[in-house]
Parts: structure tokens; C-alpha cells; sequence
């Protein structure tokens, strides 16, 4: 996520250090730091916020949260300090919501009447797009400010493109074909999918005057799967799909509407807010012994202590801690032993010897691998390559229930159908793979006959076939040698084109340096591959393979190299064949 350090700044009374020590502080205690962007007088972070902080860290409030407790300065101007209490809602308010469905937790819409839709001001149009968002108008860059904010998505309607009955328009949440809809009550209309965008129904524009906000809470693995299947993956997605407290709907609501008052004018008509289920409040308990035997230390109670209040944990007694709403990860004891050492700083907590504790005695053997270890170098040692094919399959015994595409919605049964496509694949390239013979092998999971069951399978020129992977007995592991450095050396992406060169000679002399030297940086390999004397002469042949790096070869530039290099053969004494 991309993060201003101007933005960060407006939460604390107090400077804060410069760009690099603000990656520090990130990356040593909490999150990595993907790149600094200097952007006008601002510094824009790219924050790699981890997914079990991405409930409340996936907006500025989070990671000047995190910067508050990590370099001790105070936040002085947090939005989510005080209540999020609604005001109470007027039975006149001209709408109304229905819940329908269990993936929605809560649902506040608010009504503000009299806004002027317009550009929004300078500052707020910088602040977006410093982070990478566009400026549309006043009232949505004031929902996308609050997302980015506070980490709550938002969306505004028209209310004037609602069906209204009786004097009042309905919003109900419902799921339609395994999706969760925003829909028009009295209308049977969609008005957005849930979580993750809103449809052009009612759209905010030029000519609006009412507004109906929207702060919600919704299932995040449904939000996901509507995502995925629909293939849009949107900012206020992204927030939903980690699981955000349903407490924050109401910060977001009156963060929200005030902010559409203060750059569109208007009046805050009224809240409805339906919350079926309100959010339960966690309280972990750990103690200081726990907390000293886990990490390795000899921490304090005042040092425990501060960290706790650094972080906003407030402890009461032992260490029992009152988890603030947006702290959806803090559930165990260790999670709290988690968030002391990353504050205190890892490099605090003493390492581990690297010996293996000697009281623990030699480490079991386990049958199937050490099976599967000798087979591997038994099958090497013959020449084989191993490959790793895929474990889904067009058909089989089990059907898998998250398909990965729709082609192979089945676990496999066997390995020879794999392992046959393999070795058909890499027959085409053997030439470029400087072999003789393609020889495969694969040591495999496989679900068959009711069972999940480990196999070895081979494919050559002989065929394929596959047999169980037996279990051996034995005390210890070998004590092999560590296997040699090797360099990995990319192939080109383009097609490669094979040519034969044969010629008679009297005695054996440089044609392959010969031929390396005329065919230049094209030939990528070179191979001989038939050799026989006659009549007191040597007979030799070898096979070029011509390939470049940066684009596709044709037919007659390799010819005119092998002609080339046939004339210096021949001017140098070679018979050509």
C-alpha cells in the first residue's frame, strides 16, 4: 500500500524523523518496505503490509499507529479514539434498510440532503494522488479519503435514482447467484456489488443534490470469490477481503459524512444503521513468566508494561489485556508475547544455540522419504531428470471442490499421464537440451482405490510406467556429500533452428573450433553425434543448434552461416558430405 509521510504527519503533534528512518522502524518491527517514492515535497511508502494485519494496517491510521508505538511519539490526533456512537435514527428519514443475508454484518446508511457537487480542493486532490488515487469530485474523493484514512471503504448514492414508495426508498442487502448485491428494494435494481464496486445506476453526479452513504461490513471470503469471479479486484475489495471489524462502519459513517459536509455543504439528515450482530470484545490474558519463557528473556514488568501502553493495549492485573475493536489478530496469549518482542526489538531476543539439543537423541527415520531419497539417486545415477507435474487431472476418484480451471477438476490417480506429456514435450527439445535420449522420472502423490499413495514413475523411450514407492528400513540417514554449485543458465524464448554439418577427413584436426569460430554467437550448441573411418578416412558429423536471445531466426540467415562455414571447411582441406 502506498503511504504519504505528509498524510502520516497530520496524526501526531510531534515532526516525524525523516523518510529512511521511518523505513527502519517499519521494516525492523513490523512490515516490509517495498520502495520510497519521492513525489512534489512528499515521500510515498510502499508498504508490504502482512495479511494478518491487513484488518487495520491497510490505510494511514494503521501505520501511524504502528509508528506511534515503534519510535514512542505520542497519537495525538487519532479519528478512532472516541465513540462511534450514531446518533439515534428518525422514523421520518425517507430510508430505510433490509439485511437479507448473513454475509452482511452491518449496514449504516446515511442521508446528507443539499450538496453541490464539485471539484475538491487542492490539498485533498494532492493527498490522493500522491498515493496513487484520481480525483473524481468532491463527494466521492471524500469516501476514498476515508478508506485510505481509517481503512473503512465507503460509496455514495443518488438517492433521486432510487424507486421511492410511500415517501421512502429501500436498500436491501441480498445474495444473488452466490454473490452479495446491493440492490433497490422497491425496484428490484442493483445498485453495486458488495464490497467491491458500485453500479452506474446511481451514480454520484454533476446534478446531485442528495446523497445516501453507504458504511458496511461484509463477509471478506465473499467478497473475495466475487472478486475473483468477476475479475475486478478493487481498493475497497482488497479491505474487505482481509476481514475489517464491523465497529469501524461506524467511524467511517461519521468520518464520512461530516467530511462530505464540510466539501459539498448540505445538511446530515439522519443514520440507519442495522447491526444485527454487534462486534464482541476480546480480552487476552498472559502472564510475565510466559511472556519471558517463550522469547528466551528477562524482561520487566515496567519494560512489558510499556510496550503494552506503546501499542495501545491497556493491561489490567497479570497482564490481562482489553484487544481494542480493530485488533482482529490478537486472540491468544502468544499473539500479545508476538507484539511485546517486535516492539522491544528482535534483536533483543537472545538466539538460539544452532546445536541440536543433545537430550532429544538422533532424529527419527522416516520410511518414505528415505525411500524416496534412494530412488531418486538410483534413478540419476541411470541418467534420469526428475520433473514435477501436476496433481490435478481431467478425471480421477476424488473431485477437487476449488477447482483450478475447468479442465482438470479431479486429483490424479496415476502419474503416467504427466509423466507421457513430459517426455513428449521435451522429446521436441532434446536438441537444444544437448541429449540423446529424453529419461524422466517422478516420486508422486496419487489418490487411488480409496487412498492417498505414494509413487515413482518413469518415462523413456521404452514407455512410460509406475510402480508403489516401498517403505525401507533403516537406522540413520547416509551421510552424503553436499550436492555442487551449479549456475542456472536461462533459455531463450525464442524457437531455435537445428542444422547437420558432415564432412570426410585424413586426420583428426580443429573443424569444431573451426565451425565455432564461423558460425559466431547464434550457435548455442554444438554436438557430434556420428563418427566412423573408411577407407583410412574419419567420417564426422555434427549437429548445430542456432538461437538468439532477442528474436526469432530465419531459414535462409542460418543457411548462409552454414554455407559459410562448409566453404572454410572446404577451403581448410574437409570433404563436405
Amino acid at each position: 500500500m502506498r503511504i504519504s509521510r505528509k498524510w502520516l504527519e497530520k496524526f501526531f503533534d510531534a515532526p516525524l524523523p525523516e523518510a529512511q528512518k521511518i523505513v527502519d522502524a517499519l521494516t525492523f518491527h513490523a512490515f516490509e518496505i517495498e520502495s520510497v517514492e519521492k513525489v512534489a515535497a512528499d515521500d510515498v511508502l510502499d508498504v508490504k503490509v502482512t495479511p494478518n494485519r491487513g484488518h487495520d494496517c491497510l490505510c494511514h491510521r494503521g501505520i501511524a499507529k504502528e509508528l506511534s508505538a515503534i519510535l514512542n511519539i505520542p497519537l495525538t490526533h487519532d479519528p478512532l479514539s472516541g465513540k462511534s456512537d450514531l446518533p439515534a435514527g428518525k422514523s421520518d428519514l425517507p430510508v430505510s434498510v433490509s439485511i437479507k443475508s448473513d454475509l452482511c454484518r452491518r449496514y449504516i446508511a446515511v442521508l446528507v440532503r443539499g450538496v453541490k457537487v464539485g471539484p475538491s480542493p487542492k490539498w485533498l486532490r494532492e493527498r490522493l494522488e500522491a498515493v496513487g488515487a484520481r480525483s473524481i469530485n468532491n463527494i466521492v474523493d471524500a469516501t476514498n479519503f476515508v478508506m485510505l484514512n481509517i481503512g473503512q471503504p465507503l460509496h455514495a448514492f443518488d438517492i433521486s435514482k432510487i424507486k421511492s414508495q410511500n415517501s421512502k426508498v429501500n436498500i436491501e442487502v441480498r445474495e444473488e447467484n452466490g454473490r452479495l448485491m446491493i440492490t433497490d428494494g422497491h425496484a428490484d435494481k442493483v445498485l453495486g456489488v458488495a464490497g467491491v464496486k458500485g453500479g452506474p445506476e446511481s451514480l454520484i453526479t454533476e446534478s446531485t443534490t442528495d446523497v445516501i452513504l453507504e458504511s458496511a461490513n461484509f463477509d471478506g471470503i465473499s467478497v473475495r470469490k466475487t472478486s475473483a469471479a468477476l475479475k475486478l479486484r478493487t481498493d475497497a475489495s482488497q479491505r474487505f477481503e482481509q476481514g475489517i471489524p464491523p465497529e469501524l462502519a461506524g467511524f467511517g459513517a461519521l468520518c464520512g459524512a461530516e467530511m462530505i459536509q464540510n466539501l459539498a455543504g448540505g445538511e446530515i439528515a439522519g443514520f440507519v444503521d442495522v447491526y444485527p450482530r454487534p462486534q464482541e470484545r476480546r480480552i487476552v490474558s498472559v502472564t510475565l513468566e510466559k511472556i519471558n519463557k517463550v522469547l528466551g528473556t528477562d524482561l520487566s514488568e515496567k519494560e512489558v508494561s510499556d510496550a503494552f501502553a506503546r501499542l495501545g493495549l491497556k493491561s489490567e492485573g497479570n497482564f490481562t489485556v482489553r484487544v481494542p475493536f480493530e485488533r482482529l489478530d490478537l486472540e491468544i496469549p502468544e499473539d500479545l508475547i508476538e507484539e511485546v518482542a517486535r516492539i522491544v526489538g528482535y534483536d533483543k531476543i537472545p538466539a538460539l544455540p544452532l546445536e541440536p539439543d543433545p537430550s532429544l537423541g538422533k532424529p527419527p527415520v522416516n520410511p518414505n522419504f528415505y525411500a524416496a531419497e534412494k530412488t531418486r539417486d538410483e534413478l540419476m545415477s541411470q541418467g534420469y531428470s526428475e520433473v514435477y507435474t501436476s496433481v490435478f487431472a481431467e478425471r480421477g476418484e476424488r473431485a477437487v471442490l476449488n477447482k483450478v480451471g475447468g479442465g482438470k477438476p479431479y486429483l490424479r490417480d496415476g502419474l503416467i499421464p504427466g509423466l507421457r506429456d513430459a517426455l513428449e514435450r521435451n522429446s521436441r527439445h532434446k536438441d537444444i537440451l544437448g541429449l540423446k535420449k529424453i529419461k524422466l522420472f517422478e516420486i508422486g502423490t496419487v489418490w487411488k482405490d480409496g487412498e492417498e499413495k505414494i509413487i515413482v514413475g518413469t518415462a523413456d523411450e521404452r514407455g512410460v510406467s509406475e510402480k508403489p514407492l516401498k517403505p525401507l528400513s533403516a537406522d540413520k540417514y547416509d551421510d552424503l556429500p553436499l550436492s555442487a554449485a551449479m549456475h542456472y543458465q536461462p533459455f531463450s524464448k525464442y524457437p531455435y533452428i537445428v542444422r547437420d554439418v558432415a564432412f570426410w577427413t585424413a586426420e583428426k584436426t580443429g573443424a569444431e573450433k573451426i565451425i565455432q569460430r564461423e558460425a559466431g554467437p547464434l550457435l548455442v550448441k554444438i554436438s557430434l553425434f556420428d563418427k566412423f573411418e573408411k577407407n583410412g578416412r574419419m567420417s564426422l558429423a555434427y549437429r548445430l543448434v542456432f538461437q538468439s536471445f532477442e528474436r526469432t531466426l530465419t531459414e535462409q540467415e542460418v543457411n548462409e552461416i552454414i554455407l559459410k562455414i562448409q566453404e572454410v571447411l572446404g577451403k581448410s582441406g574437409f570433404e563436405i558430405r
